[in-house]
């Protein structure tokens, strides 16, 4: 009789896997690739929400090999301490902004010498961080999400071993609907006219998405094409603490008829690809964005996108040849920073520039544009599908364990260093 292959324990620290961030959805994706092979289980601790309920949470069909651990922000020394004498992970996995994670570096050294710790990083833009050079090295390897965060990474610390893992779609399940089904969806937006130019923008209502300047720009746009002629969708929270009050901004400007739509029901990716197949276009203007995964849900559905050509967005809207939309130069490149972020880009959009993108997607043909869209699924298809992702994980999976080991077959760290003074 074959003796089974012990599976690989992977302890998961990032946004619940069950929770519709684009950090949980990535997370959520990468989990139940890997669950797939047979070869791996995970032991999630979910963070960045309330939980209703702190309770160990077991998911079918993997009862036993997937585990989410609710707990506040990413957990704390003391939990990760309780979890490798416990649970003995071959490896942590955590992903998302570094600041959330100095505390768990912080204890690299004693989690190093025994398991590799492998951080999915998301950084916006340049200057090159060199403040993060500290984080970075306490890691095994870091994959990253977009050409910038690579290239990033491999100049800050290029000892770290480093794969490039973009982020992805179900392109099952974002994808071209039926006429019948994008007609339904359109007389929604305007019953009395179905061929109206319809934009969607589907963000969080926070500062550095630009939601309130967006719907200023949109009505220099409908200013001059006339207030009948287009509409725009915005899927978001309109009165989110971290992002201004749109409803507001709507009657202040006098946009409360049917100019500006606003979608605040959570929805599954099911209603949100339908959507997305409906409209003409896709928008997003954030001044910073490590990738922007509704524009590529957007394009996966054959839709063109106007983007800001910062971080990740500026790979989505174009292959170096083909555009699959438009992609917009900042107008100003203003450094800013924090106490933790001392300094990084922030990359401004002017109007003119904006209102020029609206009008020049709406004087395209239909045909235009559906053909800049049928591009974009092909893009999305050949660079970002599931397949490849999920493909990319698991050789990544499979260096770490190869090259790092864990526990008793631990190699290729050492934690002391020697150092001239």
């Amino acid at each position: 009789m074959t003796e089974q292959k012990q599976k690989k324990k992977i302890l998961v620290i990032a946004d619940s896997p069950l929770a519709p961030s684009g950090v949980g959805t990535q997370t959520k994706y990468m989990i139940e690739s890997m669950l797939r092979t047979g070869e791996f289980s995970f032991y999630c601790l979910a963070g960045a929400l309330k939980h209703p309920d702190y309770r160990l949470q077991r998911i079918n069909p993997y009862p036993d090999d997937w585990i989410v651990h609710p707990v506040d922000g990413y957990g704390d020394k003391s939990l990760i301490r309780r979890l490798m004498n416990d649970l003995k992970p071959d490896a942590i996995w955590f992903m998302t902004d570094p600041r959330f994670y100095v505390w768990l570096w912080d204890m690299s050294a004693e989690i190093r010498k025994n398991v590799p710790m492998i951080y999915y990083h998301v950084w916006d833009n340049y200057p090159y961080p060199n403040f993060n050079k500290k984080y970075y090295d306490s890691n095994d390897m870091i994959c990253t999400i977009s050409k910038v965060t690579d290239d990033i990474v491999r100049t800050v610390s290029p000892d770290v071993k480093c794969i490039r893992i973009p982020h992805t779609v179900d392109t099952n399940v974002f994808k071209k609907k039926s006429k019948e089904e994008e007609l339904r969806v359109r007389k929604t937006v305007s019953e009395e006219n179905p061929d109206k130019m319809v934009f969607f923008w589907n963000n969080r209502n926070a500062r550095r998405k630009q939601s309130g300047t967006l719907i200023f720009w949109f009505k220099e746009f409908l200013d001059i094409v006339g207030h009948d002629k287009a509409s725009l969708i915005m899927h978001t929270e309109p009165k989110d603490p971290n992002g201004q009050d749109l409803v507001a901004i709507m009657n202040e400007l006098g946009l409360t008829d049917g100019q500006i739509l606003l979608s605040t029901n959570k929805m599954p990716p099911e209603d949100l690809s339908n959507i997305y197949s409906a409209v003409d276009c896709t928008v997003n203007i954030s001044d910073a964005e490590g990738f922007g995964l509704g524009t590529l849900e957007s394009l996966a559905c054959q839709t063109p996108i106007i983007v800001n050509m910062t971080g990740g967005l500026q790979e989505q809207v174009t292959d170096g040849e083909e555009w699959f939309g438009i992609g917009l130069q900042p107008s100003s490149k203003s450094i800013i920073g924090s106490q933790d972020v001392p300094y990084i880009h922030e990359d401004r959009l002017s109007k003119k520039d904006v209102v020029n993108a609206f009008l020049k997607m709406y004087n395209m043909t239909k045909e235009e544009r559906e053909e800049m869209g049928r591009k974009g699924r092909k893009h999305v298809m050949d660079n970002y599908s599931f397949a490849k992702y999920s493909g990319n994980w698991y050789e990544a999976f499979r260096h770490v364990f190869e090259n790092f080991g864990s526990w008793d077959t631990r190699k290729n760290y050492k934690h002391w260093s020697i150092e001239e003074l």
